[in-house]
């Protein structure tokens, strides 16, 4: 299944406060950038993503986030350094692209 358009225009008008957004589809899914890295990401079924590295992980943890992980078949499961955008943040604009912009501090 691919991501949807709706979801698309949502997440780049949700993030549009980060700065200049470039996208890129793939697997099925939609990266975001943000001046050429790579911050977040949004899959098919309309979850919407942020990397975390390093302190910004454990900010992530205790907004209540998930880590990302899949699993092909017959394979052990693999967590990516991705985590889910803590709900609060899907209607508030400035709130979800301060945190996306304090994520892009860490890559």
């Amino acid at each position: 299944m691919a991501v949807s358009d709706a979801d698309i225009a949502f997440a780049k008008e949700l993030l549009a406060g980060v700065g200049l957004l470039s996208t890129r589809k793939m697997m099925g899914g939609l990266c975001l950038y943000c001046d050429g890295a790579i911050f977040a990401l949004l899959t098919s079924d309309g979850q919407l993503f942020l990397k975390a590295q390093g302190a910004f992980i454990d900010r992530m943890k205790a907004l209540g986030s998930e880590q990302w992980t899949y699993q092909r078949e017959g394979k052990k499961p693999v967590a990516m350094p991705y985590w889910t955008l803590p709900d609060a943040y899907l209607d508030d604009p400035d709130a979800a692209a301060g945190l996306a912009r304090d994520a892009l501090t860490y890559l």
